[in-house]
């Protein structure tokens, strides 16, 4: 596996080896030494799977006061990911990196805690697995809003389909139960 870090501190690109022939292909999507060895959590406590249709975008999400990370993979299709840091105090707060995870590329994204998550659905479906390194708690689900100018990511639509959960979430400045960063 190969591991690239980007702009924001702990947000890392997962690009896994794949063994193509002419049946198909094999690759591991996570290895506990070797995410050990790239500092990045080697317990999870759950998976997720979501299923959506073109033009949907989910989030922007994250979990408070019980943080959570996740691992990003997309199982079928293509998505636009999106990862802002949310950490109060942090040198790049409120900045964003985006990044097309498809089935294709097989690209990971590990969304660290402390980061709000959300992503836009560019082909017909797609199917989103997440590794969690901790559980849901009911009443920690916390939304930032998609299009937050004091974030500014250029999403590659201006009118997706949102839940009314999403469409009504707070602003950064307004959000609930931010972290505090921590070096």
């Amino acid at each position: 596996m190969r591991f690239t870090p980007t702009r924001l501190q702990d947000v890392i690109v997962i690009d896994p080896e794949a063994y193509e022939d002419s049946r198909g292909f094999f690759m591991e999507t996570f290895h506990i030494d070797a995410f050990s060895e790239a500092g990045l959590p080697s317990a999870f406590l759950q998976d997720c799977h979501s299923h959506s249709k073109q033009g949907v975008l989910r989030g922007l999400h994250y979990q408070a006061p019980h943080l959570q990370g996740k691992l990003v993979r997309v199982a079928s299709g293509v998505i636009y990911d999106v990862v802002v840091d949310i950490r109060l105090g942090s040198p790049t707060f409120a900045q964003w990196v985006g990044i097309e995870l498809s089935a294709s590329n097989k690209s990971q994204i590990w969304v660290p805690r402390g980061f709000a998550h959300g992503f836009y659905v560019l082909s017909e479906t797609a199917d989103i697995i997440y590794k969690m390194d901790a559980t849901y708690v009911a009443g920690d689900t916390c939304s930032i809003l998609w299009n937050d100018d004091e974030i500014g990511i250029e999403w590659p639509s201006t009118e997706p389909v949102l839940s009314s959960a999403d469409s009504s979430a707070s602003r950064l400045r307004d959000a609930l139960h931010l972290p505090e960063y921590k070096q």
